[in-house]
């Protein structure tokens, strides 16, 4: 590879991996007055933490940002490095929301952000990608198995764009298809799952806290009841001695 094509595509790595690193749920979480958002819920600074800890408005609003920065990414780029940088930035942005050198390199999962980057990279396939990610974020057994619908959902983004490049057909506003659109798509892939195995552990601990603080309220409302049940008894016996 030229020498100065080399220089432009790591400028446009690093571009991206800079716009990857906002950290769109922390500002959100202080801006709502709730603190660190590392330290709420499952503990991971991505979109659907944000959404069950802070509420949907502000859950939503990082869902764009971050969607958004790899968009931008994407087309700082293409500025950069043409259409093969598009693809390097959107990816570094990637790397740079999942593995943020400004946090020890514990991020977020990375699904937002590589919604934006099929926006920016791969229109020709965001529609369906768009609807396979509805239709499992809705149905309740998909979300007990976010994992496998992830590693689903990153197989078939891999293989649309492998059939794109090979095929030659038309991406819409993105790049034209060439062998980086996959290496991209299976590079983010990669990024994401390894993120979701990381989190399985937290996410363990988070539910356990939950399904133990539910079994803490229901033992407490039981004992409530107990204690009144008792009192309604003594007011009666008490009733039956004065008559």
């Amino acid at each position: 590879m030229p020498r100065p094509i080399a220089l432009r595509l790591a400028a446009a790595a690093g571009a991206g991996y800079v716009a990857g690193l906002l950290p769109s749920a922390e500002l959100a979480a202080k801006a709502a007055g709730a603190g660190d958002i590392r330290s709420l819920g499952t503990g991971n600074p991505g979109a659907a933490n944000a959404i069950g800890q802070l509420g949907k408005g502000w859950g939503y609003a990082v869902l764009a940002g971050d969607i958004g920065k790899s968009i931008a990414a994407a087309r700082i780029g293409k500025r950069i490095a043409g259409d093969t940088g598009s693809h390097v930035a959107a990816t570094a942005a990637v790397a740079g929301h999942c593995y943020p050198a400004t946090k020890g390199f514990r991020g977020g999962k990375g699904v937002a952000t590589s919604v934006g980057q099929c926006a920016a990279t791969f229109p020709a396939y965001f529609l369906p990608d768009l609807a396979l990610a509805a239709v499992t974020g809705a149905a309740p057994w998909w979300k007990q198995r976010a994992h496998m619908a992830t590693t689903i959902s990153a197989l078939m983004w891999t293989g649309a764009a492998t059939v794109w490049w090979r095929r030659g057909w038309s991406n819409l506003w993105g790049p034209t298809p060439t062998a980086a659109l996959p290496v991209a798509a299976a590079t983010t892939s990669a990024m994401m799952l390894q993120r979701f195995q990381a989190e399985k552990g937290a996410v363990r601990a988070f539910l356990e806290a939950e399904a133990a603080d539910d079994q803490a309220t229901d033992h407490q409302a039981t004992d409530h009841q107990a204690t009144d049940h008792q009192a309604t008894d003594h007011q009666a016996t008490d009733h039956e001695g004065a008559s």
